[in-house]
Formats: C-alpha cells, sequence, structure tokens
C-alpha cells in the first residue's frame, strides 16, 4: 500500500503491517490506521519511532518504546481493555508511549499514563489509561543522553 505522508514523501507499506486502533486515539477518534515508521537514515533501528497516521498524511507522532527509559514499566490494563484487544499472549503485547518535543528539547517528556497496546498477532490496538499512577509527563531528555554516552562507549570499547 502506498501512502504520501508529510514527513516521510510517499512510502510503501505492506498491508500486514498496518495496525489498527479501534477507537483511535485520545483527541483524534477518526483515525484509525496506522504505520509505525523507523527513522531510515539510521543503519539501525533507533529508539524513536513515528505512529504515521494512513487516514490523514499529515499527522504523525513521535513514539518510543517505554522499556527503552524506564525499563521497570509494567502498567495494569483493566480486563476491559485486554477483551478489547483480543486474545493476548504475553509475547503479541508491543507498548508504545508518546513523546512530547517542547521548544525546550530538555522538557522532552513521554506519556506513561495513556500507552499504545498493541497484539502484534492480529495488528490491533488501543491507547489505553492505565490504572497505575504512571505521570502524563515522564522527563526523558537525560535518560536519552545517558543511552547515546553508553552507546557510544560500548562502540568504542
Amino acid at each position: 500500500m502506498k501512502a504520501n505522508t508529510r514527513l516521510f514523501g510517499e512510502i510503501d507499506i505492506a498491508q500486514e503491517r498496518i495496525i489498527t486502533l479501534k477507537e483511535g486515539i485520545i483527541g483524534f477518534p477518526e483515525l484509525r490506521q496506522f504505520a509505525l515508521i523507523h527513522d531510515k537514515e539510521k543503519k539501525e533501528k533507533g529508539k524513536i519511532m513515528w505512529l504515521q497516521s494512513m487516514n490523514d498524511a499529515a499527522f504523525a507522532m513521535p513514539v518510543l518504546n517505554p522499556l527503552e527509559v524506564i525499563p521497570s514499566y509494567h502498567p495494569t490494563i483493566s480486563e476491559e481493555n485486554y477483551k478489547m484487544l483480543g486474545k493476548l499472549s504475553s509475547e503479541d503485547i508491543f507498548v508504545l508511549v508518546t513523546i512530547t518535543v517542547p521548544k525546550n528539547i530538555q522538557k522532552m517528556s513521554v506519556n506513561l499514563k495513556a500507552p499504545f497496546v498493541i497484539n502484534m498477532n492480529n495488528m490491533e490496538g488501543a491507547q489505553i489509561i492505565v490504572e497505575d499512577d504512571y505521570p502524563v509527563k515522564y522527563m526523558i531528555y537525560e535518560l536519552l543522553q545517558q543511552g547515546k554516552a553508553e552507546n557510544g562507549k560500548k562502540a568504542g570499547e
């Protein structure tokens, strides 16, 4: 499937890689089909990805696997939300959180309160408000900088 995007131009996305969010996303319930885009400029997959709407070429949001910045992140998801995602096993779950990048990049944060939970088995998911006391704005700039420094040390060893 070909998609025109504001950030990436025209891209090819295999139909089986399209993620369907049955209820859309918070604030944009009409946007239901997305592709996960990695930065093609990097030789390896980076930590930051883009959730590109297939319904609106202008809509893409930066996302991140929360375990990259907070390894202990294990949100509690209600039974009702689990049922909405279809039959799941722990291997099928993929969680992403949105990144907010303000003008002052040092105030970059992720939303740990409303992650995207995706069933990779059927490529269906939902943005879920978790029951835990996770913050909506969890600052990550320093954590990402530390990760870059550690990766640089490993590469130079």
